[in-house]
């Protein structure tokens, strides 16, 4: 019991006595709170008091393209969190290829009357995706919060990283290193944040005085392999520096340049676009540009839940500033 107690009071931010007065019916815990709390049993797995199991928690659905990228477990623990001490109960949506689709889930989570939906990521992102899911749900008045970049006519409220400077940030850092010839490893061609990305690398090289080749930019699925494949023909091409747009496609790319026996960051510089779960620890280290997760997740939850309060949220875009993280698998270009 102690243990139990303990956990439920550090996942909501409240004294251990308090949850033991929650869980014993006692007065004086305000309605948010008490929420909360039998909230976070529900997501630790502890079962209810009996004369608490019929109080059925408010839904979120909360749902990710993937969970190989490790980006999107750890938005899934800091919106997770944050929904639980708001009392609200995430149901997580993983898609799997051939498995449920985003827009089944969706029908899913409408067929549940869940009190909003969080995606982060997914085919919103996306110029030439079908969309007629998120109609349904703005048609249903259902709360949303998108995280990353979305097209233009969906009208919910997004959270994102500001992918022109997280380029920028990249492209300075290869500069200054002596890199002239440097290659982007973007995502699909209709992907919003990479288009952006490759909008911002193209002003950086004017800035600089030069072109960007077209020869110099790929586009590929969001994975190690199609990073591999993708820096290989980059690496080809002379380029000595390669910014990426996700973790998982920087890792193909180190793998891509030491495949052909090549050295990084001795005769490849990589720059990955993320900062997620253990990126210090690969060999080398990977430089790379940081998404502030726990600010955009905690924002996620403060917009939904202000929709689901019934307040008015402008259907805008908050950009979040990204950081650069110097480690290994950046030097200076061979001579």
């Amino acid at each position: 019991m102690t243990r139990r107690l303990a956990q439920v009071a550090k996942k909501v931010g409240v004294s251990e006595a308090t949850v033991s007065r929650v869980l014993n019916g006692k007065p004086g815990v305000s309605d948010a709170t008490r929420q909360a709390v039998l909230t976070a049993l529900d997501v630790l797995g502890y079962e209810r008091p009996t004369q608490l199991r019929g109080e059925r928690a408010r839904l979120v659905g909360l749902v990710l393209p993937e969970l190989q990228n490790p980006i999107f477990p750890a938005f899934a623990e800091v919106i997770g969190g944050a929904l639980a001490q708001q009392g609200l109960t995430p149901v997580l949506c993983t898609q799997t290829k051939g498995g449920v689709s985003e827009a089944d889930y969706v029908d899913l989570l409408l067929q549940q009357q869940v009190s909003g939906v969080v995606f982060a990521g997914g085919l919103f992102a996306q110029a030439d995706a079908p969309h007629d899911h998120y109609r349904r749900l703005a048609e249903r008045r259902i709360p949303v919060v998108l995280i990353n970049a979305s097209i233009d006519h969906l009208d919910f409220p997004c959270i994102a990283c500001d992918d022109a400077v997280a380029v920028e940030q990249a492209w300075r850092h290869l500069a200054s290193l002596g890199h002239e010839r440097i290659g982007l490893v973007l995502g699909p061609p209709d992907h919003v944040p990479s288009r952006r990305k490759r909008a911002a690398a193209q002003a950086a090289a004017a800035a600089a005085g030069r072109e960007l080749p077209e020869e110099f930019l790929e586009c590929s699925m969001f994975s190690l392999e199609g990073g591999q494949a993708a820096a290989a023909r980059l690496i080809e091409r002379g380029v000595t520096g390669i910014i990426c747009a996700s973790d998982p496609l920087a890792l193909g790319a180190v793998r891509a340049a030491r495949r052909r026996g090549l050295a990084v960051p001795g005769d490849v510089s990589v720059v990955g676009y993320d900062d997620s779960a253990f990126m210090n620890c690969t060999e080398p280290p990977l430089t790379t540009v940081r998404q502030p997760i726990e600010a955009m997740g905690r924002a996620a939850v403060e917009l939904l839940c202000a929709q689901i309060q019934g307040g008015v949220v402008p259907p805008d875009e908050l950009l979040f500033e990204p950081e650069l993280v110097v480690r290994g698998s950046t030097a200076q270009p061979p001579r």
